[in-house]
C-alpha cells in the first residue's frame, strides 16, 4: 500500500493519498467502516447517526460513496450533506445530534490528494488517542460488518451551509458589520467554500467579487492559501474599487488567508491574530490556544489584555481544541489561517474568521492595513524536506533527538517534534501529519535570523 511516491499518510488528521494509487474507494470504504465499527463499539448505540461531507475536489464522489457504504455496512445511517465546508461537517453534527462526522477531502493538498477525516459527536476532531483507535482499526481491518438486515440507511440534507452561515451570525455583531456595507473580494478555489462563503458575506451585506466561485472541484490555481498562489486574489482586490480586503479559502474551507485593501498579501499568520483581537476586545480577556509553530504575534496581542494567555499544543485541530476547551478559551487555532470559534464549532472555520475579521474592522473603523501594521511583526521562515530524501520516517526520530541535545542549554519543548525558544526567536522541527515531510519553521525578529535559526536547526538534525 505504501510506495515513495504516493503514501497513504495515517494520523491525527485523518487519512490522506494519491487518489487511484493509496487513496481509492476500496480504501475509502475501509476507512469508513473502521469508523462506524468504532462508533457502534464507543457509542454502543445499534445505529450511530454519522454526517458525512466532501470538500467539492473532483476525486470526492467514488471516495465519498464507498465511504458511505463502508459506514452503512456496518449499521450506521448517515446524513449526507454533500459538498460542504468541513467546519459546516461538525456545525451539522450538533445540528442533528449524530455520534459523528467524516468529511471527504485533502485540505490544501493539491489536487491528486483526497483523504478521509473523521469528527466525534461533538464536532471535534479526535484527540490522538481515539484517531490512533481509528487507524489501527483500519490497519488491520477490524470492522464489524453487519447482518443485510442491519444495513443503515441514508438521508439527504441540502440545508448545511444555511445552518452553518446562521450559526455565525448568531454570533458576530451583524449590525455593525452591515453597515458599513463592505467590498470584498472572495477566492474560494473552486471548493467547499463557494456556497456558503458568498451566502454569508451576502447575508453581511457586503458587496462580493467572487473569484473561482463555481464549486466544479477543478481548483483554479494552487489549493493551498499562500501568498504566491493568490497572484488573481491580489489583482482582484486591487481593481475591485473600494475594496475592504480579500479572503482566501482552501478547497475544504477550514483555513483563511487575507489581502488588504492595497492588495498586499498580510500573511496567514496574521489571521488568528485578528481574530483573536476581536475576541479580546469584546471580552476584555480570556484563555487562547494555539499550536508551536505559529507565531508569537498572538502572545503580544493577548499580553495587551490582563488575565489573558495563551495555551500552546502540539499542531493540528485537535490538539489545540485539547487545550482550549477545557480552560473555557475564548479562540483557538493555528498560524496556517486556522481559526476555532467555539460557539460556531470546534473546527477551523474560515467562515468564523471572515465575520470576526469583518467585525473587527468595522468596529475599528480604520483600513485593514493599518490595524496590520499596529501588531508586533516578526518575520517567519517556513521550509520543507522530502522524508524520501533524508531517509524517510525512520530518520525523524533522531533528527529530534540531535537537536534536543545540540540545544539542551535553550528552553526545549517536545510535545511535538522539538521546538527550541531563544533569547531572540524561535525554530521548530516536526514531521508534518499530513505530507511526507519534515517541517522546519523558525521566527525572529529578521528574516535573516529565521533563516540562521532554521539552518541550525537543520545541521544540528543531521537532515
Amino acid at each position: 500500500m505504501q510506495t515513495p511516491d504516493a503514501p497513504l499518510m495515517l494520523s491525527v488528521s485523518g487519512a490522506r493519498g494519491i487518489v487511484g494509487k493509496t487513496m481509492t474507494p476500496e480504501v475509502a470504504a475501509a476507512y469508513g467502516g473502521a469508523f462506524g465499527s468504532f462508533l457502534k463499539a464507543t457509542t454502543r448505540k445499534a445505529r450511530p447517526r454519522v454526517v458525512v461531507g466532501l470538500d467539492g475536489r473532483i476525486s470526492g464522489p467514488p471516495l465519498a460513496a464507498a465511504a458511505i457504504g463502508g459506514l452503512t455496512a456496518t449499521g450506521c445511517d448517515v446524513i449526507d450533506i454533500g459538498v460542504a465546508m468541513t467546519p459546516t461537517v461538525g456545525v451539522m453534527i450538533g445540528h442533528h445530534k449524530a455520534e459523528g462526522g467524516l468529511t471527504v477531502t485533502a485540505s490544501h493538498n493539491p489536487i491528486q490528494w483526497n483523504g478521509i477525516k473523521c469528527l466525534d459527536g461533538d464536532g471535534l476532531a479526535p484527540p490522538p488517542a481515539i484517531a490512533k483507535e481509528i487507524v489501527d482499526r483500519f490497519k488491520e481491518r477490524r470492522i464489524d460488518w453487519c447482518a443485510p438486515t442491519a444495513t443503515g440507511r441514508v438521508e439527504q440534507d441540502g440545508s448545511a451551509a444555511r445552518v452553518h452561515v446562521d450559526r455565525v451570525l448568531g454570533n458576530v455583531d451583524v449590525a455593525a458589520i452591515r453597515a458599513k456595507k463592505f467590498t470584498v473580494v472572495l477566492d474560494s478555489v473552486n471548493g467547499s467554500g463557494c456556497v456558503g462563503g458568498r451566502m454569508l458575506l451576502e447575508e453581511l451585506s457586503c458587496r462580493v467579487e467572487h473569484i473561482f466561485g463555481e464549486p466544479t472541484g477543478v481548483f483554479g490555481h494552487t489549493p493551498e492559501p499562500l501568498v504566491e498562489n493568490l497572484v488573481d486574489l491580489a489583482n482582484a482586490t486591487r481593481n475591485a474599487k473600494g475594496a475592504a480586503c480579500g479572503f482566501a479559502q482552501d478547497p475544504d474551507a477550514d483555513r483563511l488567508a487575507i489581502v488588504d485593501e492595497t492588495s498586499r498579501f498580510i500573511g496567514e499568520e496574521c489571521t488568528l491574530v485578528l481574530a483573536a483581537l476581536r475576541m479580546l476586545q469584546r471580552t476584555g480577556g480570556g484563555a487562547l490556544a494555539a499550536n508551536l509553530s505559529t507565531s508569537r504575534m498572538i502572545d503580544d496581542v493577548a499580553a495587551r489584555f490582563a488575565g489573558s494567555r495563551v495555551i500552546r499544543t502540539a499542531v493540528g485541530e485537535a490538539n489545540v481544541v485539547a487545550g482550549l476547551r477545557p480552560a473555557n478559551g475564548i479562540l483557538g487555532g493555528e498560524g496556517n489561517g486556522g481559526v476555532i470559534f467555539p460557539p460556531v464549532c470546534w473546527v477551523r472555520d474560515s467562515l468564523s474568521a471572515m465575520a470576526l475579521v469583518l467585525e473587527l474592522l468595522a468596529h475599528e473603523g480604520k483600513p485593514l492595513s493599518q490595524l496590520v501594521a499596529a501588531l508586533p511583526r516578526y518575520a517567519m521562515v517556513k521550509r520543507k524536506m522530502e522524508l524520501a530524501a533524508v531517509g524517510g520516517m525512520a530518520a525523524v526520530a533522531p533528527a529530534l533527538a540531535k537537536v534536543k541535545v545540540a540545544f539542551a542549554k535553550e528552553r526545549v519543548s517536545d510535545v511535538d517534534g522539538v521546538r527550541v525558544d531563544f533569547a531572540d526567536g524561535w525554530v521548530h522541527l516536526r514531521a508534518s501529519n499530513t505530507e511526507p515531510i519534515m517541517r522546519v519553521i523558525a521566527e525572529a525578529a529578521t528574516e535573516a535570523r529565521a533563516d540562521e535559526l532554521c539552518e541550525v536547526c537543520r545541521r544540528a538534525a543531521g537532515v
